[in-house]
């Protein structure tokens, strides 16, 4: 069940309350995630434009853009230019991973993140501390998940 602001709801059958689970992926994130899955499936015959991409996820292209780019730079994608131009895979998809778009994805955000993080002593010691080892957890589980699997789903839905 998803509360208003977008954020997956579960119920616990004791208290029946909501429990609302912290979001561990930023919106570009997902949003490149989708790319990739949208590139995967859709540029087995020609790229997929920016345009069309944008448009099968109802946002301007403009917001898509940023994370193509990193995820080129990543040599995931590979940008295509010209008038028929557009994104296809740079490699196979089984060697793509949900792991490596996010990295990929997070790059163009690490710089203004940080800058916003406060530099006190128990946040560089404690706290960052702590978020890396459940990172590197996650990162962990994330490196299964390759993009053929996630095709497979995303092909299902037709």
């Amino acid at each position: 069940m998803l509360d208003d602001g977008g954020a997956v709801a579960y119920y616990l059958p004791i208290a029946l309350k909501p429990v609302l689970v912290m979001p561990l992926v930023s919106r570009k994130g997902i949003l490149a995630i989708a790319a990739v899955i949208d590139v995967a499936v859709n540029a087995q015959t020609r790229p997929v434009s920016a345009k069309a991409l944008a448009a099968r996820h109802n946002l301007p292209p403009r917001h898509l853009e940023p994370v193509l780019q990193a995820l080129v730079h990543d040599g995931i994608l590979r940008g295509i230019r010209g008038p028929h131009g557009g994104y296809e895979l740079a490699r196979e998809h089984c060697e793509i991973t949900a792991d490596a778009i996010l990295r990929a994805a997070r790059a163009a955000e690490d710089a203004e993140a940080q800058a916003d993080l406060p530099c006190s002593r128990l946040v560089k010691e404690v706290v960052r501390n702590a978020l890396i080892e459940a990172e590197r957890t996650f990162s962990i589980a994330l490196s299964e998940i390759t993009i053929t699997d996630l095709m497979q789903q995303a092909e299902a839905l037709d």
